[in-house]
C-alpha cells in the first residue's frame, strides 16, 4: 500500500506538473490478479482497486500501517464495479456485482473476496474505504434502486446523471459518502460551476473515457487552480480546500467518494465563476 501525505494549500502552489502528480494523481488502478491501494492522509481514506482476472483477489495489506488485525477492524469500505460482471464475497456471503452497481462493506467485516465471473470480460472493483467508528450493515445498491437526478444542460456542456449509493439518505455509513456520475454524449465539462467543502476531502476515478481522451481535472484553491492530465480508470485525490472539476475531450463518467466530519451531500461552499482564476 504506498502512502500519500497531506499538503497545505501554500504548499501546493509551488508544485510543478510532476510533482502535483506524484502527490494528487493515482495511475494504477487496476493490475491483473492484484491488490492495488493508496492511504491518503486526506482523512485516511484508501483509494485503490481490484482486478481479478484469473484468480480471486482479497482484501488485505500490510496491517502495521493501519494498526488493526483485519483491515475492515476499524474500517469500512465501498466497492463499486466499472469492468464486467463478478462479485464479493464477505464473511461467506456472496454478493453480485454488476457493471456500475455498489456495495457497501461495514466495519467489522474480517473476510472480503473479490472474483469474475468472466475472466475474457473481468470485473474492475474500485475500492475506497474510510475509517469508521460504528458498525453499519452490507448492502448493495444499482442504479435502479439508488437515489438520482438529472442536472445541467447541454448548453453548458455538462448535461449529466448522478447516481447517490452511500450517503444520508441512501446505504449508511459512519463516514462514506460514494456515488457516480455519468455525463451524457456531447456533454464534457464536470461539477461546474465549483465548489469546495472544507469538512470533506474528495476522491475522483474517471472511466468509460476512450482510449485516446483525457479529462483535464481541475484543483486547488479557487484563485490559485492547477490542473491534472487525467485518463482512463486513474483516480485523483482532492483536500477538503481545493475545488474538483474537469472538463474531457469526450463524455465520460466517474466516481465521486468524500470522508470528513460529515454525510451531508449537499453541504458545500459554491465558487462563482468571477472568483476562479
Amino acid at each position: 500500500m504506498e502512502r500519500r501525505y497531506a499538503s497545505h494549500p501554500n504548499e501546493v502552489k509551488q508544485f510543478d506538473t510532476e510533482r502535483l502528480r506524484e502527490e494528487f494523481h493515482i495511475p494504477t488502478l487496476f493490475t491483473a490478479d492484484k491488490l492495488e491501494l493508496v492511504l491518503t492522509h486526506e482523512d485516511r481514506m484508501i483509494i485503490g482497486g481490484a482486478h481479478p482476472v484469473n484468480e480471486a483477489v482479497r482484501l488485505e495489506t500490510d496491517l502495521k500501517e493501519l494498526g488493526v488485525s483485519f483491515f475492515l477492524e476499524r474500517r469500512e469500505l465501498g466497492i463499486i464495479n466499472i469492468g464486467g460482471a463478478g462479485s464479493v464475497t464477505v464473511d461467506g456471503t456472496v454478493y453480485e456485482l454488476d457493471n456500475k452497481e455498489c456495495l457497501f462493506v461495514g466495519m467489522g467485516s474480517k473476510e472480503v473476496i473479490f472474483n469474475s465471473k468472466d475472466a475474457a470480460k473481468p470485473a474492475k472493483f474500485y475500492l475506497n474505504s474510510a475509517p469508521a467508528h460504528k458498525e453499519f450493515p452490507t448492502a448493495k445498491a444499482t442504479l435502479e434502486d439508488s437515489e438520482s437526478a438529472e442536472l445541467g444542460s447541454i448548453t453548458n456542456s455538462n448535461e449529466r446523471r448522478i447516481y447517490r449509493f452511500i450517503h444520508e439518505n441512501g446505504i449508511q455509513s459512519s463516514q462514506l459518502v460514494m456515488g457516480l456520475t455519468i455525463l451524457k454524449p456531447g456533454n464534457m465539462w464536470n461539477t461546474m460551476p465549483a465548489h469546495v467543502h472544507p469538512r470533506r476531502m474528495e476522491a475522483y476515478v474517471y472511466f468509460d473515457l476512450p482510449e485516446d481522451a483525457v479529462v483535464v481535472h481541475m484543483m486547488g484553491e479557487p484563485t490559485e487552480t492547477r490542473h491534472i492530465v487525467m485518463r482512463n480508470d486513474e483516480a485523483v485525490i482532492s483536500p477538503s480546500w481545493s475545488v474538483h472539476s474537469g472538463v474531457g475531450t469526450s463524455n465520460y463518467a466517474f466516481i465521486w467518494s468524500m470522508a470528513g466530519d460529515n454525510k451531508i451531500y449537499s453541504d458545500m461552499d459554491p465558487v462563482d465563476m468571477k472568483e476562479l482564476k
